[in-house]
């Protein structure tokens, strides 16, 4: 198939699965109790980061792991100017206590860790047991957290969807089966994204390196592209903003780490990555706190200046990595 027809068809099925895990996510958080934003550091979160797990583990496994963590790297740094500016752009976000609390600490710290990690050169399989072991803590931490107000909402959700307690297993279980598959359409789209993508860059002689942090670290930030705003267009916004937190933090922690489980020993990695690419991120992750914390939510202004940010970012790359 034509590389352009891929990108044109992937990026049809991003927004056609976008849709059908926001809508299905959604009806099933109300159903059963759970608040939407649990639903989208959890669920949606994992499904939209599925192309990085395959990206990330295909890399390692192949001794291209620089192009693994670049496209971590690049792919957290779209999802917290680009996609959450551009959300803030569509409609400012407010935020809820448990984000500013748990899910950006988190996020944070994974970011730095990661980097600090980095610094003696190389990433190793031990460190992918430390990745991997946050994100475990970070999730058992979620779920602690919630338990009391998924009781409080259930309450809530009651009342104000009666139905939702008289319903049978089997509307839940199409919701259900809704979510996963428009999970498994996203996961599709964006390996036809990615693929159309590269083969059109490598046509036109892009480096290698190039296509990692920008390409590559673009197309598997579809998924939480079209997610997120779809999400906000809908008025989800739980969903929208859970999604790219969670996908951020699950980034650096399952998803680096599941990939380093496959590294033949040591995963070396170049001085950009080591000096410029993993310390931009962090330096994103650390920036969201201050802005996150000023009123609660994220102004029209701020996610004009997170776009911005992002755009100098790229601009650098053109400039110095072609």
């Amino acid at each position: 198939m034509p590389s352009a027809l891929l990108l044109l068809f992937g990026l049809v099925a991003l927004i056609a699965g976008a849709e059908l895990v926001v809508r299905c996510g959604s009806r099933l958080a109300r159903r059963i109790g759970i608040p939407p934003i649990v639903v989208g550091l959890t669920v949606v979160s994992l499904g939209t980061s599925a192309p990085e797990l395959a990206v990330g583990i295909d890399a390692v496994s192949s001794g291209a792991g620089s192009l693994a963590v670049g496209n971590i790297a690049g792919t957290n740094i779209v999802n917290l100017l680009l996609i959450l500016g551009l959300s803030a752009m569509i409609r400012p976000i407010s935020l809820g206590l448990q984000t500013l609390k748990l899910d950006l600490p988190a996020m944070a710290v994974a970011a730095v860790l990661l980097s600090l990690l980095a610094l003696d050169g190389s990433l190793s399989v031990l460190d992918g047991v430390l990745m991997f072991s946050l994100a475990i803590v970070y999730s058992l931490l979620l779920l602690v957290a919630v338990r009391r107000e998924s009781a409080r909402v259930l309450e809530e959700f009651a009342e104000e969807y009666p139905e939702a307690r008289r319903g049978g297993v089997g509307p839940t279980v199409v919701q259900l089966l809704g979510l996963l598959a428009g999970i498994v359409v996203i996961v599709v789209g964006a390996d036809w994204l990615v693929d159309g993508a590269v083969d059109i860059a490598e046509a036109a002689g892009v480096s290698d390196a190039f296509i990692g942090l920008t390409i590559i670290a673009i197309g598997t930030s579809a998924p939480e592209l079209a997610t997120t705003i779809i999400s906000t267009i809908r008025g989800d916004r739980d969903i929208a903003i859970g999604n790219l937190i969670g996908s951020s933090t699950y980034n650096l922690t399952i998803i680096m780490g599941a990939s380093l489980f496959f590294a033949p020993g040591f995963v070396p990695l170049g001085p950009d990555l080591i000096y410029i690419d993993l310390p931009a991120m962090a330096l994103v992750s650390l920036v969201c706190i201050p802005v996150f914390l000023t009123g609660r939510r994220v102004s029209r202004a701020e996610g004009i200046a997170f776009v911005t940010a992002y755009a100098a970012f790229l601009t650098y790359l053109l400039l110095t990595r072609l």
